[in-house]
């Protein structure tokens, strides 16, 4: 297998990190856990960028669109204070409607601006964003827990996962090993998705999707539609983004509505170009290693930050790695 240049720095900066780390007695084995954690809380978002890569339409930065729809299947699932393991499987069936409007949508803008989708796609998760904060403003909810106390109209900002399904998946099958907490219910779920992600790209649309994205001219002339196949392709990654903030959501324990998904597209790019992607071509090993290096970083530069620098400087510091 080869690796690139780029992620043997990537790995050698985290391995320099978990060194110091150690010296300077920071929990070597909480950070790991928590970056375990992370890896499938944040790992299902990365994963939705895989189909339009693939495809050749490029990082999907307009992700705030399958979040708002992921938003709208949670928000449905505590309206109707559906809990447990329910409440997780309902709040991702309801959005998958959502989503694939919303995905549809999308095609169709960036079928029309070829050449041009990750510009376009910023502008298209950002409007998508300003257009959902005036729908949570006079959402039609009726559960108090959603709802400002004072009128009783308009999403809160923030809604508590606990008493319905919060942390479902962080609490089940946990183990410890070496010292070390696995969540072995998050990452079980977490690699069934890349198994049906994986399996998805040996079908006959998965392989029609790949070859759109390594030679579209070619793909083109053996029959393949092309904008019919990137239309697939991006409703997919929105599909697959509406399920991974109800998994970002649970482990959290919060639903964050108005202009919390706005920036969220670009962790998921980031963790996906540090594993080696470029952007036609990605692995599902390179979403796995991307996203726990990317996470693990996170997890580990405000705790050295505190004990290198001044505490005031931590958080300046973890920003600007």
């Amino acid at each position: 297998m080869n690796i690139a240049f780029s992620k043997i720095i990537i790995m050698l900066f985290v391995g320099a990190m978990l060194i110091a780390a150690w010296v300077y007695e920071i929990s070597v084995a909480h950070i790991i856990a928590d970056s375990l954690v992370r890896l499938p809380m944040n790992g299902v978002l990365a994963l939705s960028l895989v189909p339009m890569i693939k495809c050749g339409v490029g990082v999907n930065f307009g992700l705030p669109a399958a979040i708002s729809a992921g938003l709208l299947g949670l928000c449905m699932a505590v309206n109707f204070s559906f809990r447990g393991y329910a409440g997780f499987v309902l709040s991702i069936l309801f959005s998958m409607p959502f989503a694939l409007i919303f995905g549809a949508l999308c095609s169709k803008i960036f079928n029309r601006i070829k050449g041009r989708e990750e510009i376009a796609s910023v502008f298209v998760g950002f409007s998508f964003v300003s257009l959902m904060c005036l729908f949570w403003a006079s959402a039609p909810f009726s559960n108090p827990v959603m709802l400002w106390p004072i009128g009783g109209k308009g999403m809160r900002p923030t809604i508590g996962l606990m008493p319905y399904f919060g942390k479902i998946l962080n609490n089940m099958l946990n183990i410890s090993v070496f010292g070390i907490a696995l969540p072995l219910g998050m990452l079980l779920f977490f690699f069934g998705c890349c198994m049906l992600m994986y399996l998805f790209f040996k079908t006959r649309l998965g392989i029609a999707m790949e070859a759109v994205g390594e030679n579209e001219t070619f793909a083109g002339l053996s029959g393949i539609d092309i904008l019919k196949t990137r239309s697939y392709a991006v409703i997919l990654s929105s599909l697959t983004g509406a399920a991974g903030i109800c998994v970002y959501a649970q482990s959290y324990g919060f639903i964050e509505l108005y202009e919390a998904p706005l920036m969220m597209a670009f962790p998921a790019a980031s963790a996906v170009l540090i594993g080696g992607s470029s952007r036609s071509n990605i692995t599902i090993f390179q979403v796995v290693i991307g996203t726990f290096l990317y996470q693990t970083i996170y997890v580990l530069s405000a705790p050295l930050a505190n004990e290198i620098l001044v505490s005031e400087a931590a958080e300046i510091f973890r920003m600007m790695i």
